[in-house]
């Protein structure tokens, strides 16, 4: 392997007292990006990085292979929605940069689409993004979130459906940290959200007028922390009532209120969070809660609407069971709830006080419900799901009250065939006897003795399910012979409350553990070797690659951190970071601090350790994850391995795991270049190109 060059990084140490512990470092000077050193430094980093690429002779044909899969004739739907008897959903297809907001009048016949709002056409540069939108009850006009640079600090502006114009003033920073909106049941106006400060913090719900003078507030404060409050408006079925459903920072807890919509009417509160309810729809007559209380698989509770109404008034009408309640939705006639089972989702039905109807044929290890594409009610009486697996595409299906579930024209098109790959479910045995599933692709008769290259990837963190979904990526490494897994750890929602909780706060370490017993597994049972294994994660994936290859530098050859919590003590400095702290804990409290310096990749790097190759990506925009975090861990490991394996920082001028279609083209090829490299799968890739 050709020798790196070296970057000179100069040590400035700094020392920081934590409840009587001196915890110092050398790097600090990393977080101001805006010093002339930081600068030089920076450019100096993605000089070695570039340099690193430019060594490997195939890399062309690699990204040729990449532009050729990515910009191939694809398109897919994602977030489908109503408004009156249109409807909308943002559309991803090349070779657009960005998805675009798109609105349909026959879900079985996709001609009737048209385009309402495309980001590419505002900003050619492809550097502008929809973050979300929501059209209104009759369908006229949608309200539609845009941001730049990847940097999520939407401004909202209103669309007339049939003109495209846009009515009203745009109003700035309604997605700074998150943000919502409801509309009047008339379309005349609508709440939306607002931080009370520019850093981010205080969000409050506003009300604008679209025929009024100015916007009035509407609900502000009293929430169980004010400062990282965030809210998630929505608006009943038949006009009448708005919810705010309010999560303290981004750990899970949240609280649930209501108003009508009539004028002057006022907010109440209808759940705090010891009842535990995480999520709510409003039906037409009544409120359905998804209620963890005293049920960590869930349970669902019907609360009739009348004003000062709460959970104590509600009636539970589906139990829990051995599943766990992911997802729920609510049509004129029909309850509809995505079970979840370590993963894989099945559908059930319910009439609305919990009697069993038929329901729906969901194929195994599949999902209906997913971070990206919930549940959706459309008009009264119809709901939707997108159905996937890893190696069937997803469809949006649709079903009727009182009809059967029937597939529309809204469907995943790529020339990507991954159904002649297998996915099989296996277990591994953390540390403290805990199974952990694990999802592994491969192809029919890939052996068992070693040979094969394994990429493993986890999230774990936030509550969040790596449920399966199709990606066209993973044909990248499956047709270098490649095994492909995904493992769902604690942290995660999986298996409900109690494995989210159990890899949250003090007991993060079990998400650690957890990954470490996978790959362990991977290896002894001869699904690969430690040097044919990768490790892939991002954002919080990438504090636990962090965390990993800190604790176990010989657990992988290769190690991707993208956009990665690297300094787990001073990422709460930051305004999202603040918001973590639901997930993670505090510095301030004691015991939190030990858990978190005991963990904290950056603080646990050891000087004169072997550590694998490791690539770590940044977004020069994000507010999520500031690309501080891999500056400071890229410095560390470079002063500190004794291995040859290169630890290199590759840097974008985008956000959080944002960005244009030819940015992912540039970032891909990076990224599978690196693993190919260090597990010599390059030489094979140019000879199959």
């Amino acid at each position: 392997m050709t020798a790196l060059p070296t970057v000179d990084t100069p040590r400035t140490p700094v020392t920081s007292s934590y409840h009587g512990v001196e915890v110092s470092e050398d790097y600090r000077w990393l977080e101001d990006a805006s010093s002339e050193e930081t600068i030089a430094w920076t450019k100096a980093q993605q000089h070695l990085t570039s340099g690193y690429f430019e060594t490997l002779p195939w890399r062309d044909s690699l990204r040729a292979r990449v532009e050729k899969l990515l910009k191939a004739e694809r398109a897919s739907y994602g977030r489908l929605t109503s408004g009156g008897t249109r409807y909308f959903a943002l559309k991803e297809q090349t070779p657009r940069q960005q998805r675009f907001l798109v609105v349909l009048t026959d879900l079985d016949d996709a001609t009737t689409e048209r385009i309402v709002v495309d980001p590419d056409a505002i900003d050619p540069s492809g550097q502008t993004a929809i973050d979300w939108f929501v059209p209104s009850p009759d369908g006229g006009r949608v309200a539609v979130s845009l941001s730049e640079h990847g940097n999520e600090d939407g401004t909202l502006h209103v669309y007339d459906v049939d003109s495209g114009e846009v009515v009203g003033e745009p109003i700035p920073h309604v997605n700074l940290m998150g943000g919502s909106m409801a509309w009047r049941h008339d379309g005349s106006g609508f709440w939306y959200t607002l931080c009370a400060d520019a850093e981010g913090f205080g969000q409050q719900v506003w009300f604008r007028d679209l025929g009024g003078s100015r916007d009035e507030l509407d609900l502000a404060g009293g929430f169980a922390d004010d400062r990282i409050a965030e809210n998630f408006l929505s608006a009943s079925p038949d006009g009448r009532w708005v919810m705010d459903r309010v999560q303290r920072g981004d750990g899970g807890e949240w609280q649930i209120y209501l108003r009508s919509q009539d004028p002057g009417a006022a907010w109440w509160q209808v759940a705090d969070i010891p009842a535990t309810c995480p999520y709510a729809v409003l039906g037409a007559d009544a409120l359905y809660l998804l209620s963890r209380h005293d049920a960590p698989h869930g349970k669902v509770l019907r609360l009739p609407l009348t004003d000062g109404a709460t959970v104590s008034d509600s009636e539970e009408i589906v139990p829990t069971s051995d599943v766990v309640i992911e997802d729920l939705a609510v049509t004129g006639k029909t309850v509809w709830v995505a079970d979840m089972d370590g993963g894989p989702q099945r559908l059930r039905a319910f009439d609305l006080h919990g009697g069993a109807l038929p329901s729906p044929e969901i194929p195994a290890v599949s999902s209906v419900s997913s971070y990206v594409a919930r549940l959706s009610r459309l008009g009264t009486d119809t709901v939707a799901w997108s159905c996937e697996s890893f190696t069937q595409p997803a469809t949006w299906w649709v079903a009727t009250d009182g009809e059967s579930p029937r597939p529309t024209a809204l469907r995943t098109t790529t020339p990507v065939d991954l159904s002649g790959y297998e996915v099989t479910r296996e277990f591994a045995t953390s540390r403290d006897g805990t199974r952990i599933p694990l999802n592994i692709i491969a192809a029919p008769g890939t052996p068992r003795d070693g040979t094969a290259p394994a990429l493993l990837t986890a999230y774990g963190g936030y509550a969040i399910s790596l449920v399966p979904r199709f990606d066209s990526e993973r044909l990248l490494w499956l047709e270098q012979g490649g095994v492909y897994v995904v493992a769902n750890i604690r942290g995660g929602g999986e298996y409900g409350e109690e494995w989210h909780h159990a890899g949250r706060l003090t007991t993060k370490q079990n998400c650690y553990d957890d990954f470490i017993a996978c790959a362990d597994h991977l290896c002894d049972t001869g699904i690969t070797t430690r040097d044919r294994l990768a490790i892939v994660g991002g954002s919080n994936g990438g504090l636990l690659m962090g965390a990993v290859l800190t604790q176990r530098p010989d657990l992988a050859r290769a190690v991707i951190a993208a956009v990665p919590v690297m300094d787990s003590l001073r990422s709460e400095t930051t305004t999202n970071g603040r918001y973590n702290t639901a997930e993670f804990g505090t510095v301030e409290d004691p015991e939190m601090f030990r858990a978190l310096l005991a963990y904290s990749p950056y603080h646990n790097v050891v000087d004169g350790t072997a550590y694998p190759a490791v690539l770590m990506t940044a977004g020069e925009n994000d507010t999520r994850v500031e690309a501080w975090h891999a500056k400071k861990m890229t410095a560390r490991l470079q002063a500190a391995t004794s291995s040859d394996r290169p630890v290199l920082l590759r840097l974008e001028s985008t956000g959080h795991l944002t960005g244009s279609l030819d940015q992912t083209i540039d970032e891909t090829t990076d990224l599978h270049a690196f693993l190919f490299d260090q597990l010599g799968l390059g030489d094979r890739f140019a000879d199959a190109g």
